[in-house]
């Protein structure tokens, strides 16, 4: 039986793919900053998962996933927010919202999709991109 091993240096790799992941991030923040949102918080953490940014747009709360990608070679990078994805950011915002008391407030969940082109950073906004999607 072979065996196949990498040789490479995975933690580059990780570190690689985290850097592109902020980029993406600053470059949404930019585009909705230009847009007139005010930006209410960064990477959202709780037990059920994490939210990129967290905007105001007018009266509405905007939970924003942002999704990055250098090519289109694996799909575009909306299309990797899919049911499971959208579940975890469904529990994640109902958490940030009753932690905040803020149950009854409008929200949506918007994506982000950013892909670093050679002419340049290509952004896609897909507002009210899902409903939200609780188990």
């Amino acid at each position: 039986m072979a065996t196949a091993r990498s040789t490479g240096d995975h933690s580059k790799s990780r570190s690689s793919n985290r850097d592109k992941g902020r980029l993406g991030e600053e470059t949404a923040l930019r585009y909705l900053r230009k847009k007139g949102y005010s930006i209410v918080e960064l990477n959202y953490r709780c037990v059920f998962g994490e939210i990129d940014i967290i905007a105001r747009d007018g009266y509405e709360l905007v939970f924003v996933e942002v999704k990055s990608r250098t090519s289109s070679r694996f799909g575009d990078p909306e299309s990797s927010v899919d049911l499971k994805k959208q579940k975890k950011l469904s529990r994640s915002a109902l958490h940030y919202l009753e932690c905040r008391g803020a149950s009854d407030c409008n929200a949506r969940f918007d994506v982000l999709a950013v892909t670093n082109t050679p002419e340049g950073m290509d952004i896609r906004h897909i507002i009210n991109a899902f409903e939200s999607t609780f188990p």
